[in-house]
């Protein structure tokens, strides 16, 4: 790849940084674990599959689409 492009430009940039960091990377860890929290943990208990309990199967789209429309 041609030093010169934009994309090793970029590409340096962030490798270079993120080597040198020291509370950053901390704060990345801080935020992978909320990420994972949100995404992974509350998913499962707080946001059931609403589509999957309630339409039958292989009638999911008609179920969305009567759902949207109704209101």
């Amino acid at each position: 790849m041609n030093r010169q492009s934009w994309i090793y430009r970029a590409y340096d940039l962030y490798r270079d940084g993120f080597r040198n960091m020291t509370l950053g990377r901390t704060l990345w860890l801080i935020i992978l674990i909320k990420l994972f929290i949100i995404f992974a943990i509350l998913k499962v208990f707080f946001f059931p599959n609403y589509i999957d309990q309630h339409a039958e199967e292989g009638q999911e789209a008609e179920f969305v689409a009567t759902q949207i429309l109704k209101q």
